[in-house]
């Protein structure tokens, strides 16, 4: 692929003599700036790059600084950056009541690294196996409940398709009454949090609960009531024992038997706390990622054509590509704390937030030629994008825990997808992009249309 010209290694910025204080950036006005982040991001972010460089600070609302990183020699000199100085954790602090304090996304430091060894270990082994034929017969089920010959969207199925797999895989519940209660009392938190304003009502769960407003009622309920749930299953499998757990190959079970290089286990806490940062990162953001993958293909005949083979590597590359060019979260984010973190001949100081813009770095087109071009070859041939040019997952010790998880799903639910149904897209263009909480998802869901009924579900292998 195409590399910039760029000659500063990590830590070595381009400009010579003193670092400069802060990177320019556009004198407009908070409000104003706002504004272009809320109605046209990405072209208001692009207009800054081409103007400030690839380095810009910004104003809003919400954020009276931050800096925004465009180029793969930035990025990874923050992704190698030491941890407790660029604090992720800092950063993802709006997910608090969420996934609460004490999950791998919050903490920053040997905290941070200790969490992320635990969660590392569930995802290896003979589990990926069961991992793989839960995601194969959740997908069979959606696929079975599709119309024939009239426009549904995709982006439900998707979302019911993968939070069937974390309740399998992760939860550890098969079908059933216990399952279907916990799904209920997960959707009932998350839903209203995944709507297009979701990102406000999370931010604002910390202002308006000193009120005791009623919004924040509702959502703290809905916590409450998973929270019933997940405690109640912690206590009755911590008294099954350990044997009865290393046996079992869900996540959950994992999580309760892990010890850190000192013998300690996780707290009840810290496990509620794992378990929600998985659901979160597992099943909304795949969905999505589904969701648009499929879009994609289906405007691109010839990619199509060629996906009908079900070949693994060029399966896995629609995959990849798909994720360049409907990247599911834009950015990512590191707090800098204690020293000036300096950067392209800059000098952040304390307290800023840095954060690389993964949607506009998948779209340049010194990086990726054609870049709006739906290209799966692009990570097929001998120079594909490496870990700073693609990006969807962050990077560095903070890239995410279930990238290798989430891969593997979108890419055998893709396959089984094309192996049963028969599907077109109901809209001439492509969906176009909402913003929902944290993710860029498609504003109609991805209508299709299903010309035939599925074909019978063969049995469970394949990619």
């Amino acid at each position: 692929m195409a590399t910039l010209d760029r000659t500063e290694a990590a830590g070595s910025p381009v400009s010579p003599g003193p670092p400069m204080p802060m990177p320019p950036g556009p004198p407009l006005p908070r409000v104003l700036q706002t504004a272009g982040f809320m109605v046209a991001a990405p072209w208001f972010i692009e207009t800054c790059r081409r103007r400030y460089g690839d380095a810009v600070t910004f104003r809003t609302l919400f954020d009276d600084r931050f800096v925004m990183l465009f180029h793969p020699a930035l990025v990874k000199e923050l992704f190698q950056g030491p941890g407790e100085q660029l604090r992720a954790g800092e950063a993802n602090a709006m997910l608090g009541p969420l996934v609460g304090e004490r999950s791998v996304l919050l903490l920053d430091g040997t905290e941070h690294l200790r969490h992320r060894r635990l969660l590392l270990g569930p995802f290896h082994g003979r589990r990926m196996l069961a991992f793989a034929e839960a995601m194969r017969r959740s997908a069979d089920l959606e696929i079975d409940s599709w119309p024939v010959g009239e426009p549904f969207p995709l982006l439900p199925s998707m979302q019911s398709l993968t939070l069937r797999v974390i309740m399998q895989a992760v939860f550890g519940y098969e079908p059933g009454p216990a399952e279907e209660e916990l799904r209920r009392r997960l959707r009932a938190m998350v839903e209203p949090l995944a709507r297009p304003r979701g990102m406000m009502l999370l931010a604002a769960i910390p202002l308006i609960a000193r009120r005791n407003a009623s919004l924040n009622d509702r959502f703290a309920g809905a916590r409450r009531a998973v929270d019933e749930v997940l405690y109640a299953e912690i206590a009755r499998r911590r008294a099954l024992g350990v044997k009865a757990l290393e046996a079992n190959d869900d996540v959950f079970s994992a999580l309760l038997v892990a010890r850190d290089e000192e013998g300690r286990q996780l707290s009840d806490r810290e496990i509620r706390d794992e378990l929600m940062t998985l659901l979160l990162a597992g099943h909304e953001t795949t969905a999505t990622g589904l969701a648009w993958t499929f879009d994609l293909l289906l405007h691109a005949p010839a990619v199509h054509a060629r996906a009908l083979a079900r070949e693994e590597r060029y399966l896995d590359a629609v995959v990849k590509e798909s994720l360049r060019i409907r990247p599911v979260i834009p950015g990512v984010g590191r707090v800098v704390r204690g020293e000036p973190f300096r950067v392209d001949g800059y000098e952040i100081p304390p307290g800023i937030e840095i954060n690389p813009s993964i949607r506009l770095i998948h779209r340049r087109e010194d990086l990726y030629p054609d870049a709006g071009a739906f290209r799966p070859e692009r990570f097929l041939n001998d120079d594909p994008p490496d870990t700073y040019t693609w990006i969807p997952f962050g990077g560095g010790t903070r890239r995410c825990l279930g990238a290798s998880f989430a891969l593997a799903e979108m890419r055998i639910v893709l396959a089984r997808v094309l192996e049963r149904a028969a599907l077109r897209p109901a809209d001439p263009e492509l969906a176009k992009v909402q913003f929902r909480a944290i993710t860029l998802a498609p504003r109609d869901g991805v209508r299709v249309v299903q010309d035939r009924a599925p074909l019978d579900a063969p049995d469970s292998s394949g990619p």
